[in-house]
């Protein structure tokens, strides 16, 4: 069955939006993206495929996960998340575990953001969350990204406080793909309540690196949004 998806795949590659794909996720040498393949397969596509793989094995999901085709890990990704959704809990369990198992095969910021907090996320509304404390701290910019993400899920059911534990390990990271997704996280928080959002803000915006808190601020008022940039509230 992989061969069969690396084959449908492979015919569905356009080798201009490959070229550009490449680009985009800063594939080069140096680069957070270095070294991934891309067949250019755009994101519908690869949804729309869903339906037709959706009861793979989760032992060959997990070896589409760890594909080099950056397209295949993505469809892995969301064949996951369906089948999460769709799951028993020793199933949710199983797909927890191995999500948690394949981070190095999670390695571009479309990755992490199609997936974890459908995933970790989801499965941790109800339990510790202190594996998204461990990833926070990892060495990996990607894990990084998982952890604060997956707070996501959080947000969405309106509990704010390990979103803002997390932005504040964060908040002196070197990567501005971490920087843009915790500024992400923390304006969800504004979008539910703005003074939680506001609040931290106060506390730390003269510390944040400046993506991170113009990524927190883009929807509040401008006045509001010069003070902030302005170092004024």
């Amino acid at each position: 069955m992989i061969e069969e998806i690396i084959l449908t795949l492979e015919e569905l590659g356009n080798p201009a939006d490959a070229e550009a794909a490449q680009r985009f996720f800063k594939t080069g040498p140096g680069e957070y993206g270095f070294g991934d393949v891309f067949l250019g397969i755009r994101n519908p596509i690869l949804r729309g495929m869903v339906k037709y793989y959706q009861d793979l094995p989760l032992s060959q999901v997990s070896e589409l996960l760890q594909h080099r085709y950056h397209e295949a890990r993505f469809l892995a990704l969301i064949i996951l998340v369906r089948q999460f959704e769709r799951g028993s809990n020793e199933v949710q369990q199983h797909i927890f575990d191995l999500y948690l198992q394949s981070t190095t095969f999670i390695n571009n910021w479309d990755l992490v953001d199609c997936s974890c907090y459908k995933i970790l996320g989801a499965y941790l509304l109800d339990k510790d969350p202190i594996v998204l404390n461990k990833l926070g701290q990892s060495d990996s910019i990607w894990e990084r990204r998982i952890a604060i993400v997956s707070t996501y899920e959080f947000i969405r059911k309106g509990r704010f406080s390990q979103t803002l534990l997390l932005a504040q390990t964060l908040l002196l990271d070197e990567e501005d793909l971490i920087h843009k997704a915790v500024g992400w996280m923390l304006r969800e928080v504004g979008n539910r309540n703005n003074q939680v959002m506001c609040d931290f803000l106060n506390q730390h915006y003269q510390n944040m690196p400046r993506t991170m808190l113009r990524y927190a601020i883009e929807k509040l008022p401008e006045e509001i949004r010069q003070s902030y940039l302005r170092g004024t509230i």
